[in-house]
């Protein structure tokens, strides 16, 4: 199975400083067939920027340079590198205390796909006209619709739907939750994104926005001016990922 990805990051329309960070990769990195990656930093000027690219950074480093067998082994160990890293410079330096970043990173291979989550960026899966989040956010508002304290429905809006509950960076040690998902075809989309699109952009508008056909370039572009369009209120990170013949 061929991949064909594209991604794309954009300030917004509030913004003065671009967070967001992604990274793709269709061929080998290390032991991983290929790789990608979405971060959205956070923390003061320049801090949220640092932390999402030196996380991308060092996942990627650290995965090229991986000894580790199977994906699972290879991104917690990549994961938890980049965690330390983050950390030591939060708290050796007072301009980047408190920084960190979300992080979504995903791999396929022939047993399918494998996507690890810490915080509340996601990864969709676009499959036979459905759409999918597979990741599940790491946030407060999240954490009490889990609980019955909220409909889903209500979520959206609420006033706290931005504080997350996991980052990188944050805390000593990083837990980072993973998927995998074995029901993949060709024809299949991943979608990957920070909440800047999630946030803009109901899912029902996503999955019209992916359906609407045109190269994968085209329809992620869309998706970015559909999220400015809508208030563009955050950084936005697409990575789009098509599974061909």
């Amino acid at each position: 199975m061929k991949l064909k990805a594209y991604s794309v990051t954009d300030i917004g329309r509030i913004r003065k400083l671009n967070q967001d960070y992604v990274f793709t990769s269709e061929v080998p990195i290390g032991p991983l067939p290929n790789l990608f990656i979405v971060a959205d930093g956070m923390g003061g000027h320049k801090a949220g920027e640092y932390a999402s690219k030196c996380t991308v950074e060092t996942i990627v480093g650290e995965t090229n340079l991986s000894t580790e067998r199977g994906p699972v082994r290879v991104i917690s160990k990549a994961v938890r590198k980049a965690n330390q890293r983050i950390r030591k410079k939060a708290l050796s330096d007072d301009n980047y205390f408190g920084m960190g970043t979300t992080l979504v990173v995903a791999t396929i291979d022939e047993d399918g796909l494998c996507v690890a989550n810490v915080g509340d960026s996601r990864l969709y899966l676009i499959s036979r006209g459905e759409i999918h989040q597979i990741t599940v956010d790491h946030s407060w508002v999240e954490e009490m619709v889990q609980m019955g304290e909220l409909e889903r429905k209500n979520a959206r809006n609420h006033p706290d739907k931005n504080i997350i509950t996991r980052a990188i960076g944050v805390m000593d040690e990083v837990d980072v939750d993973f998927f995998e998902v074995d029901d993949i075809s060709v024809g299949d989309i991943i979608l990957m994104c920070s909440d800047g699109l999630s946030n803009m952009v109901e899912d029902t508008e996503i999955l019209g926005i992916i359906e609407s056909g045109g190269s994968i370039a085209d329809r992620a572009k869309r998706l970015v001016a559909a999220a400015n369009m809508n208030g563009g209120r955050d950084n936005i990170a697409v990575v789009l990922v098509e599974l061909q013949k």
